[in-house]
């Protein structure tokens, strides 16, 4: 736990990241930002198998924090220490070893869907907006979120929402692959414990694995190399590879450790 304005708490083998600003709208301060990295090392020392992230008060993130901006822009140097601030938060989260999901409703904004962008899915209610505004502000989309951006929706569709800076409603960011699912208000919640629990009824060692070589790939890397034919390679001496296939065999749940 860090402050009430974010905190992670873990159930077993699920985390959960809480955004707990609703006065703002769940707007970053840089001390939030700077509590993530720290979070993330709690929850992976714990083991944890899915990472959800979340806002309170009916929203995910209004963006970073503007009433902060005169003093953390205040001169370069502030400006890049801030930068480099969100940066560790941002590309440790789309580090983090195990999925991460991220659970919006209401504002997605700037910085926020940044956050969402890091995640490996976003599950959304309807309602949810979403906008990507540093235009607005004079300022830029830092290059690993614009990456981020490009590899899951394209260059042209952060073309479009980076120079107009437009309001994006739910259905037209499911549409343009900004989030993956698009729910009921009501049955968000049940909707990401489903597919959670999907998550856990398979492999640990799988899902870490595949998300290592998934990152490898969105890196650029374009042909197997020693280290994932290694990988790949491995997976048939693990302990998950011989619970899978005798449960397969012995037609029941695989019990992975």
């Amino acid at each position: 736990m860090t402050d009430h304005s974010i905190h992670l708490s873990i159930d077993g083998p699920v985390a959960r990241l809480t955004l707990n600003r609703p006065d703002k709208r769940n707007a970053l301060s840089e001390a939030m930002w700077a509590a993530i990295p720290g979070l993330l090392a709690e929850a992976e020392a714990a083991g944890v198998r899915v990472l959800v992230v979340t806002g309170t008060g009916g929203h995910f993130a209004a963006g970073a924090d503007i009433s902060e901006f005169e003093e953390v822009y205040a001169t370069p140097e502030r400006a890049a220490a801030y930068s480099k601030t969100i940066a560790a938060a941002l590309d440790g989260l789309a580090a983090f070893p195990v999925p991460v999901i991220a659970r919006i409703e209401g504002a997605c904004v700037g910085g926020g869907y940044a956050l969402a962008l890091a995640c490996d899915l976003r599950f959304a209610a309807h309602g949810a907006r979403f906008a990507i505004t540093p235009g607005k502000l004079g300022l830029l989309y830092p290059f690993n979120d614009l990456k981020r951006l490009v590899d899951l929706a394209g260059i042209s569709t952060a073309k479009d929402l980076l120079f107009t800076a437009r309001i994006v409603e739910a259905d037209e960011a499911l549409a343009l692959g900004l989030i993956d699912r698009l729910e009921a208000p009501e049955a968000l919640e049940t909707r990401v414990a489903d597919y959670v629990e999907m998550i856990l009824s398979g492999s640990p060692r799988s899902a870490r694995a595949t998300k290592a070589m998934l990152a490898l790939i969105a890196r650029g890397q374009a042909e197997d190399d020693e280290a994932t034919r290694a990988m790949f390679l491995e997976a048939f001496s693990s302990a998950d590879f011989d619970e899978g296939y005798r449960a397969f065999l012995e037609k029941r749940k695989p019990r992975f450790s």
